[in-house]
């Protein structure tokens, strides 16, 4: 990892203690303010945990973009869970990559429109 790397890491990590420290929750009951601040604190420890050792620079790229989008979703949305993506009736042959096991993209990224070779009967 390199440095600049590494400082972007950090200062998400620290970002998002900042959320969670900060954080309201949309229903404004305090036992689901600090229920959701804990998620917050319990998920950005256990991602960081898992991904620390890693070395190749494409998935750590991946794993930054996806830390960033979900500080973002979070914040427009007021939720701390992750949010799915949904089939609408305009994508109407897009799947939810939630259930779609064979598509490798992240869940915070938009829907994916399956190729005619994957697409349902």
């Amino acid at each position: 990892m390199t440095m600049a790397t590494r400082q972007e890491v950090l200062g998400l990590y620290r970002r998002i203690f900042r959320l969670a420290r900060k954080w309201q929750a949309a229903s404004g009951q305090m036992e689901d303010t600090i229920k959701e601040k804990q998620y917050i604190l319990n998920e950005a420890r256990t991602l960081f945990q898992k991904n620390k050792n890693l070395t190749d620079t494409d998935l750590i790229k991946q794993c930054i973009d996806e830390c960033t989008a979900r500080i973002e979703i979070g914040l427009h949305y007021q939720i701390p869970y992750p949010r799915p993506v949904s089939v609408t009736s305009v994508n109407m042959w897009c799947v939810p990559i939630l259930v779609h096991p064979v598509i490798s993209k992240n869940i915070y990224q938009e829907g994916l429109c399956l190729p005619k070779s994957l697409e349902p009967l």
